[in-house]
């Protein structure tokens, strides 16, 4: 049951005695109002200061983030600051935040108003630097190299302006296949950094994009702050898509320059820095051809010159001379061992007849020529046998004599024993023998 206007209001709401709105709006403001004074800083999107009023109303964003306040302020105070405030500003306010019961919304009552000075500015730069410096981000070795020819390009800058027109065109003119992606966002004031980073996030997540290019004119101090956020910062070094940086004009160097993995000039150095010349590359390549076409000139006229040298040689001037000259060393090679095998073959010879004369002075037939003869018989097995003993013949035995020119057959008439001597045969004897 609702607890009633005159009730008592419970410690702790329940669903059985839930507190009223006006309760929870109250306690919310007693909470808010603890907190007292704050020092905030941010950038001012938004003034309405109506005539005959006495309160004007601001809006108070923060630069790297899509998070607003309001802020309201006297009249007397808006017109009090020198220079006057203008949308766009930098400031920083000291303020109480308030909770306004009947809408249930928060706001910051301001107290005071200062405008961020160009000095402040860059030295808040400057701090920032010296931070992302020591972190590494600036350091060269983390840079990465374009590709030679990208497959897509992406662009974030400003819808119509300038920067667009000489990044694409330039881009075009010096290699008209190139294929852009172009995302246009702000680039100044409080939606650039927000923006950006989506724009950021978006191309780097394609993967046909492999380059990414943020371009800007030139402006002022305040005009380029947004290149040099912190929250862009980090987020361009932690890309993983190669990022080109062409912020202003020559002396301009937001932090964005030191972080990107290229820092232009220009919008217009950054489109020749994107992608190549094909003029040039078509020179280049005709040069290349040129010098390899000499070179290979150059080689086969070398070699040319090294054949004939070799062809002028001796050895392949004539041919056929060294085959000639080793012919003719066989030729005498094999005449020589023709003699020498002759001449050892009548060595020989001559040995062989020696031995063959010495042997037959030595042999029977020299001693049956001299006389001798050699009478066999036949045994009982039918063998002839030379015949030694008178004993081994009988009457009638059948005599085979061997004489130097011929043999004769004989027939034993008559066997004689021979008388025993101490003095050898006799003329006689020895005539048989």
């Amino acid at each position: 049951m609702t607890a009633s206007a005159g009730s008592a209001t419970p410690d702790r709401p329940t669903a059985e005695n839930p507190w009223p709105v006006r309760t929870v709006a109250r306690k919310i403001a007693e909470w808010i109002h603890r907190l007292g004074p704050v020092w905030v800083e941010g950038q001012i999107t938004q003034i309405s200061a109506r005539p005959g009023t006495r309160t004007a109303f601001l809006t108070l964003r923060d630069p790297s983030a899509d998070v607003s306040m309001s802020v309201t302020c006297g009249m007397n105070m808006l017109r009090s600051m020198d220079p006057p405030l203008q949308e766009g500003a930098s400031v920083v306010v000291h303020a109480k935040p308030d909770f306004y019961l009947g809408r249930g919304t928060l706001s910051l009552r301001a107290k005071e108003i200062r405008s961020v000075g160009i000095g402040e500015l860059l030295a808040r730069i400057e701090r920032l630097r010296k931070l992302l410096q020591a972190e590494g981000l600036f350091a060269a070795e983390r840079k990465r190299a374009l590709p030679f020819l990208p497959r897509g390009v992406g662009l974030i800058t400003g819808r119509a302006s300038a920067a667009e027109r000489d990044v694409l065109s330039n881009a075009q003119s010096r290699w008209p296949a190139v294929r852009f992606t172009v995302i246009n966002t702000a680039v100044q004031g409080a939606q650039a950094v927000p923006q950006i980073l989506t724009a950021l996030s978006k191309l780097d997540a394609d993967p046909d994009i492999q380059v990414i290019v943020l371009a800007r004119g030139g402006g002022s101090v305040e005009d380029l702050l947004p290149f040099s956020d912190e929250a862009l910062c980090r987020a361009v070094a932690s890309a993983g898509t190669p990022v080109v940086s062409a912020i202003g004009h020559e002396p301009d160097a937001p932090l964005l320059d030191y972080v990107a993995d290229l820092r232009c000039s220009t919008p217009t150095d950054a489109s020749k820095r994107i992608v190549p010349d094909v003029a040039q590359e078509t020179a280049r390549v005709r040069e290349l051809r040129d010098r390899a076409r000499r070179a290979l000139r150059g080689w086969v006229d070398s070699q040319r010159r090294t054949l004939e040298q070799i062809r002028s040689r001796p050895v392949l001037a004539d041919p056929y001379a060294p085959i000639e000259r080793r012919r003719e060393e066989v030729t005498a090679r094999v005449e020589r061992a023709r003699r020498a095998a002759l001449g050892i073959l009548a060595t020989e010879q001559s040995t062989l007849a020696s031995a063959r004369a010495r042997l037959a002075a030595l042999g029977p037939s020299a001693t049956l020529e001299r006389g001798y003869s050699v009478v066999q018989y036949r045994t009982a097995t039918g063998e002839l046998a030379v015949l030694r003993s008178v004993d081994e013949v009988a009457h009638g035995s059948d005599l085979r004599i061997r004489v130097g020119d011929g043999v004769v057959h004989a027939t034993v008439d008559d066997v004689t024993a021979a008388a025993a001597r101490s003095h050898g045969p006799t003329a006689e004897e020895a005539h048989d023998e």
